[in-house]
């Protein structure tokens, strides 16, 4: 017998077992390779763990915990994708400079202080939610030991002609000064902006009006287009025309891609307004103006608006077509607009040399069929992303804290070289190539590339990273978890990559979570009051209590609504958990040695039976990834058949039983409650680990324990314990009822099932827990409904009988409630013998008391539950 407190203190035994886990090294696996291997995704160090962030590490930290306690050597590290454009902003602001103010080495220094700061914070709440990554495998992108191998991925590429340079439009933020990729590129909708109608003047023919709503590009405009079939344009085609303010001549051009129903069905092709132009450009060989500075300025081909930011031109511009009489009219419209995802600046699209890696869509999407996507439409996702993917993937990028582009340019001739491996890592703006003279000029001065890779070419490396690559062979991973929002992104350039350098799939499973919306069904956001910290979640109640409730949201890949009422139910479970913990202790101790033949009785058996039974379902679920419904299951196994039905059936056994029927049920007592815990640990891992250590027989940590494995299957066994369970519960139900006491006693309870058992059932345990002797019956209880009290209804009666009310009243009393019956069932009026007349009362002003009676004549109650019927004799 152990003592256990009384109430569980989440706060003290969560704080307690993070320390100790740490000390105890349960989440580091065993063995020389292990063969169950997270892709864990490196998380961008904000320095804040959001709780979209929570669900996808719940998943992954269930997946791990549950595939220890099967046996296998898990790999659950943590990585960090620490380069990018929003730590050197915070780092200028922190330090009130520009990132040109000071050295470029030292400017990194002070994002990488900056980094490990955010890291620090986001590591801590890692640890207070209970995940279990190995600390030992933890990496940074930013560390040399990686962009090197950044930089290996990317030489090898360039070697397999996957990496080139070239001028090409590429997306640009001109806040971020920096070329962005499409991924990067989001879209917002229906955005407010106004179509403005614009005369061409023709030159040597008629003018044409055009509709545009960037007056600000005319500068850069090198065509005009229209619709072949579009009739107001008959035998135009080949015209050319003067663009106003700026004089440039254009030629008339018929392209089918000219949606005739904008505007005037006239457009103006300009380098470049869009992906559109882009298109338009190549096709007829137009020529370039680009009329736009890195930083969003008009450039000097704009004449006197060069040095206008966008916004500044677009006014000035539309003020001189007017004045000049070529603005027409203008309308309000709805435009599309593509913005940075990281500042939301609406993009422009520049002509810049660049680095590119080729997106070979066939390869990918061959890949990618091979991996096991969860939710299968998942699939579908990248799919449509691959085949929508029109330019090849810009990779590289005008900043400062990111992997250097290790390839340096002949100072004489121009001539690219990439370094070489052996020379890796290296940073070409601080030392020189290995190669010594250019192999096609002599000229031995070098100038290394400024440029850097996109982060996206940091962390789609990293499923070769966690498999030792390049030193050991590699081997896909088990599993990689991520938001369907990062499907274009992460996903598909992790598969492009691994599928060039290694003609293999990233992973073998893909499990794909939603988003985790506020409990009003809208997104997330402090300006909407609905934005909740993961950590006020384990203020308020508990870190295990959060999983629970991220764990029953939805199945992956859903959106879910976090409620905190599944937070609460989920606390409140923890609790029962702790108290059925308490009541095994107090009847368990460390000496007592397993009954090689325990003399078990049916609901031993059927707890048994329903313990291996929920552990198969549990399981199968769990490797399905279907989290949801395995907690469930479980919590329906642990509050109702083991704490509410087999508790309560044992305690007679447990207190007043004989030794071997006492100990019988004792060792059935550990073994459900062990089990339970194990298959609890992965989502409530403090309070099982707690429990666990309360829990006499036990050794070591729950986390490094076995699956369930309960060797009962007795179908004979669940159908008699669910009998037993549920007419105890109906008795119990009964008894509160009626405000008796949960321990009082009865004469009898005959039980008549609905379905009549292959055996005779067992109701040694029932008679205890209902106190009264139990008898299974066959067929259906011979009991019939007795009137037994005449009820009157005065208000009824009182007015239509006035004097003589009192006297009709009882007179109705006092007669034979059979009789009443038969009246009112017949006639549906009761004849009353007054002595000296006889009063007729309508049948709806008197009611019946009734009781069941047995056949024996004694009084009863039936009672129905959901197995049987049940007959209490009190």
């Amino acid at each position: 017998m152990t003592d256990i407190p009384d109430t569980y203190d989440p706060e003290s035994v969560e704080s307690e077992w993070r320390d100790r886990w740490k000390e105890m090294d349960v989440y580091s696996y065993e063995g020389t390779k292990p063969n169950y291997v997270v892709d864990t995704p490196p998380p961008y160090p904000t320095g804040n763990l959001h709780i979209g962030n929570a669900l996808g590490w719940c998943y992954m930290d269930f997946a791990a915990r549950y595939h220890r306690l099967q046996g296998e050597a898990v790999l659950f590290p943590q990585g960090w994708d620490c380069h990018g454009l929003p730590t050197e902003v915070k780092v200028e602001e922190k330090h009130d400079i520009h990132r040109t103010d000071i050295p470029r080495e030292e400017f990194r220094e002070l994002c990488i202080e900056h980094t490990e700061g955010q890291i620090d914070a986001m590591r801590e709440t890692m640890h207070t939610l209970g995940f279990s990554q190995d600390w030992d495998h933890e990496y940074k992108t930013m560390d040399p030991e990686y962009w090197g191998e950044t930089q290996r991925s990317f030489v090898r590429m360039a070697e397999n002609d996957y990496v080139y340079r070239d001028e090409h439009p590429v997306n640009w933020c001109p806040r971020c000064e920096t070329a962005i990729a499409d991924a990067e590129v989001e879209t917002a909708e229906s955005v407010d902006g106004t179509l403005y109608y614009i005369t061409f003047p023709g030159v040597g023919n008629d003018d044409i009006e055009i509709a545009t709503t960037r007056p600000e590009l005319l500068a850069a405009c090198v065509a005009m287009a229209i619709d072949p079939d579009d009739e107001r344009y008959t035998d135009r085609v080949g015209d050319t025309l003067e663009v106003p303010i700026f004089g440039q001549e254009v030629e008339l051009i018929a392209d089918e891609g000219v949606d005739s129903t904008f505007g005037t069905g006239a457009v103006m092709i300009c380098t470049f307004g869009d992906k559109q132009d882009v298109d338009w450009w190549a096709e007829y060989g137009l020529g370039t103006r680009m009329v736009f500075t890195d930083d969003g300025r008009l450039t000097d081909a704009a004449g006197d608006y060069a040095g206008l930011d966008i916004d500044e031109a677009k006014e000035a511009i539309v003020q001189d077509l007017h004045r000049e009489g070529h603005l027409n009219r203008s309308e309000p419209t709805e435009q599309n607009v593509g913005q940075c995802w990281r500042c939301d600046t609406p993009i422009e699209i520049l002509s810049r040399e660049q680095w590119f890696v080729e997106v070979r869509q066939d390869e990918i999407l061959e890949t990618a069929r091979d991996v096991e996507w969860i939710p299968a439409h998942m699939y579908d996702r990248l799919v449509e992303w691959t085949e929508g993917m029109e330019w090849d993937w810009v990779v590289s990028r005008q900043r400062e804290f990111a992997t250097p582009i290790p390839a340096w340019f002949c100072a004489e001739c121009g001539h690219t070289h990439v370094a070489d491996e052996e020379d890796l890592p290296v940073v070409p703006t601080d030392e020189e190539p290995a190669i010594g003279a250019c192999p096609e000029c002599g000229g031995e001065a070098w100038a290394g590339e400024t440029d850097v890779m996109d982060t996206w070419m940091d962390s789609s490396i990293t499923p070769l990273w966690v498999q030792g690559w390049p030193d050991a062979d590699f081997e896909p991973t088990t599993l990689r978890e991520q938001g369907h929002d990062i499907i274009r992104t992460w996903a598909f350039y992790t598969i492009l990559r691994v599928t060039a350098l290694e003609e293999e799939i990233p992973w073998e499973d893909a499990l794909i979570n939603g988003m985790v919306f506020g409990e009003d069904g809208n997104k997330m956001s402090k300006s909407r009051g609905n934005f909740v910290q993961p950590e006020e979640a384990v203020a308020e109640y508990s870190a295990d209590a959060f999983r629970q409730a991220m764990a029953l949201g939805g199945q992956p890949g859903s959106d879910i609504q976090f409620q905190w009422k599944e937070v609460k139910s989920a606390s409140r479970f923890s609790t029962k958990v702790w108290n059925i913990t308490r009541f095994a202790a107090q009847h368990l101790d460390e000496e007592r040695e397993p009954l090689a033949e325990p003399a078990y009785r049916d609901v031993d058996r059927w707890i048994l039976s329903r313990c291996s039974r929920v552990a198969r379902e549990v399981q199968g679920h769990m490797d399905e990834y279907r989290f949801d419904a395995a907690l469930r299951e479980l919590r329906e196994f642990v509050w109702g058949d083991l704490a509410d039905d087999y508790l309560e059936l044992i305690k007679g056994r447990l207190y007043e039983g004989r030794p071997g029927e006492r100990d019988a049920a004792r060792q059935a007592l550990s073994t459900a409650v062990s089990a339970s815990l194990r298959m609890l640990s992965p989502f409530a891992p403090f309070l099982t680990e707690e429990a666990w250590h309360a829990l006499p027989g036990t050794e070591g940590s729950v986390h490094a324990a076995d699956w369930p494995d309960v060797e009962m299957d007795d179908e004979d066994a669940e159908v008699a314990g669910a009998l037993v369970a549920d007419v105890a519960s109906t008795v119990r139900g009964w008894k509160s009822e009626e405000g008796l006491a949960l321990n009082a006693e009865l004469s009898k309870v005959e039980v008549y099932p609905d379905e009549t058992p292959d055996r005779a059932v067992d109701t040694y345990d029932l008679s205890e827990a209902v106190n009264a002797p139990v008898h299974v019956r066959t067929g259906v209880p011979n009991v019939e409904l007795v009137p037994v009290e005449v009820e009157p209804d005065h208000a009824t009666i009182g007015p239509e009988f006035r004097d003589q009310a009192g006297e009709v009243i009882g007179a109705l009393e006092s007669m034979d409630p059979e009789e009443v019956k038969r009246q009112k069932q017949y006639e549906d009026e009761i004849e009353v013998d007054l002595g000296s007349e006889v009063a007729v009362i309508p049948g709806e002003a008197v009611d019946l008391r009734e009781e069941h009676r047995a056949e024996s004549g004694e009084e009863v109650a039936v009672l129905d539950g959901e197995h049987a019927t049940v007959l209490v004799y009190p």
